[in-house]
């Protein structure tokens, strides 16, 4: 039987070690669909619930495994599903491949059923390479570029191709005009700055004595080389939320998360600095970066695109964080006092003291920052967390510490609801023998993760360690859309909107053959989470939060931190009262600009 271009592109994808292609089926991809009957599910065909959580899924794989993600949708209505996964990977910088069904050639211009103009609907989300495959002698080459691209400038890439010719016979390019033809090796390479802007950067960061440092995922690669320049300078470590597995939070000057959902010690680590270094991150917000002018700056970043942003950075370094690191270190002077070292520790333990006051305090019922702070010291070292958007994303950014060996992501930059579950089920089929913990709100749950509990069930045998389990926090609210409606635009609650249906998840759960457990007191949360981590499947842990408890922003002063959680708390009869007329002055009394101690 001749080889079809269908079979090709499947041998293309085996021959670049692709394991997994994550998709949901549609005419459009009938011939694809055939090919894989006949190669024998190889790669291994991962079907999800909806397109998107195809694409999420794949995200997800990409962002635990290094590897390339791949997707696949039929034309029209599956290939706009996949946009927003997509969308999630070229934000955060994730090398992920699209392969789209399009009409048959001879239908294309005429209106036809699920026509789609799928150049211009690709052509933003994937700007670095988008093609049709018109002819079988476009391939290998089309598919090849596309992978070398989407790794090549961590970004997501689309091939099109339309229906008839996946059906095609192939036949390769030749040595003739106008033939492209390909090869797979796509090398490896590390960039480094120049001499000159090396010495320049030194002189900057020996110049202060409160150094700052700030890593995002670009730094995940260079963790000795992170703690060593940290060591050398007596320098804080924040972390924006996509590096929250780049550095271990047991060290002791590791200072968490910045930013809004950061921490107290990150926004002084910022507040008091008089010199920055920024490795691997794009972290969007300046209002928690130094004051301009304040602190000198140095950043590095392996991308030329992303450099001189966000700061006015003094020397901008150009070069893998690693190997940027290595020549960099030698040239700086370690000889510094201790004050401003002590103090950046003295203000990470009473953060931690100040973390674990704030989970113990009552709620009704129960306290949701209590559900992160219990699972923290639960977790496994070699754990694999996923965090969704939302108010979830708040305690997943304080409470857990993350230590050598663990890894965790989020929708760090397009901040899609419904992320956690699909990025779950992606990191299960990178590290089947790993634990997965994914961190949901209801609103997210109800959103995507419900559905995709059935794509977890399907697929659990396949997993060496079967463990997944959702942590949802269930307080029928779209709560951090409430707290910011609280505070910013002085409503309570626009019930309508905000207001979710009670949903049984853990039932919903059970009735898939997965584990499902009902926490309704805070003396069992501990216990539940125990169950989830010991469980020979995947698991449901519905935990009943109390939506009153505020998101509080990390440019409240420590005081504020525990004595509004306490005000906020009280459980009493005027707590609607509080709520309703008390929380705009509260929560608004933290928004201003930043405190000056």
């Amino acid at each position: 039987m001749s080889t079809k271009v269908a079979d090709q592109i499947l041998q293309r994808l085996r021959e670049w070690g692709v394991e997994q292609v994550f998709g949901y089926p549609g005419d459009g991809i009938n011939g694809l669909l055939a090919a894989w009957g006949r190669a024998e599910n190889q790669p291994r065909f991962v079907q999800a619930r909806h397109e998107e959580m195809s694409a999420l899924e794949a995200v997800g794989y990409a962002k635990f495994s290094g590897r390339l993600g791949v997707c696949v949708a039929t034309s029209g209505p599956g290939a706009i599903h996949l946009l927003n996964g997509l969308y999630d990977a070229k934000l955060d910088h994730v090398p992920m491949l699209a392969i789209v069904g399009q009409t048959h050639r001879t239908a294309m211009g005429g209106s036809y059923q699920q026509e789609v103009d799928l150049h211009s609907l690709f052509k933003d989300v994937a700007s670095d390479f988008v093609e049709t495959v018109n002819v079988p002698e476009q391939l290998p080459n089309v598919l090849d570029r596309a992978i070398r691209t989407a790794y090549a400038r961590r970004a997501p890439t689309a091939v099109i191709i339309p229906g008839d010719v996946q059906e095609l016979d192939y036949s390769a390019p030749t040595h003739e005009f106008k033939m492209v033809p390909s090869s797979l090796d796509r090398g490896s390479w590390t960039t480094v700055p120049s001499q000159e802007s090396l010495e320049r950067a030194a002189e900057v960061l020996n110049s202060g004595d409160r150094t700052a440092i700030l890593i995002g995922q670009g730094a995940a690669g260079a963790r000795a080389e992170v703690e060593r320049i940290a060591e050398l300078l007596g320098a804080g470590v924040a972390k924006a939320l996509l590096g929250k597995d780049a550095l271990s939070d047991e060290l002791p000057y590791v200072t968490g998360s910045i930013g809004l959902l950061g921490t107290r010690p990150s926004y002084e680590l910022m507040r008091d600095c008089d010199t920055l270094l920024t490795i691997g991150s794009s972290f969007p917000y300046a209002q928690f970066l130094p004051e301009f002018g304040k602190a000198r700056g140095v950043q590095i970043d392996l991308d030329p695109h992303m450099v001189g942003m966000r700061y006015p950075y003094e020397v901008n370094l150009v070069g893998d964080a690693q190997a940027t690191l290595e020549r960099l270190i030698p040239m700086l002077d370690g000889n510094r006092g201790r004050e401003w070292y002590d103090t950046v520790c003295a203000n990470v333990t009473r953060w931690r003291e100040v973390m674990g006051r704030r989970a113990e305090l009552s709620a009704d019922p129960i306290n949701p920052e209590y559900v992160a702070h219990a699972l923290d010291p639960l977790l496994p070292d070699n754990a694999i967390v996923t965090s969704d958007s939302g108010s979830t994303a708040n305690w997943y950014a304080r409470h857990l510490t993350m230590r050598p060996g663990m890894r965790s992501s989020l929708s760090g930059t397009l901040a899609t609801m419904g992320c956690a579950v699909p990025y779950a089920i992606g990191a299960k089929f990178a590290h089947p023998d790993r634990p997965v913990i994914a961190l949901v709100g209801d609103g997210a749950m109800q959103m995507n993760g419900l559905a995709e509990m059935i794509t977890a069930a399907k697929y659990r045998d396949q997993w060496e360690d079967p463990r997944l389990v959702v942590g949802l926090w269930n307080n029928r609210d779209l709560n951090q859309v409430t707290w910011e409606l609280r505070a910013m635009g002085g409503a309570p609650s626009f019930l309508p909107s905000q207001e979710l249906p009670d949903v049984q998840y853990a039932a919903f759960a059970r009735s898939l053959g997965l584990t499902g457990i009902r926490v309704e007191k805070p003396e069992d949360v501990e216990t539940a989470w125990r169950a989830g981590l010991a469980a020979d499947g995947p698991t449901v842990i519905e935990f009943l939060t109390d939506p009153a408890v505020p998101p509080i922003p990390p440019h409240a002063t420590w005081d504020q931190m525990e004595s509004t959680a306490s005000s906020i708390l009280k459980g009493d009869a005027d707590r609607g009262s509080v709520i309703r007329q008390g929380l705009k002055a509260k929560v608004q009394e933290f928004l201003p600009g930043r405190d000056k101690k």
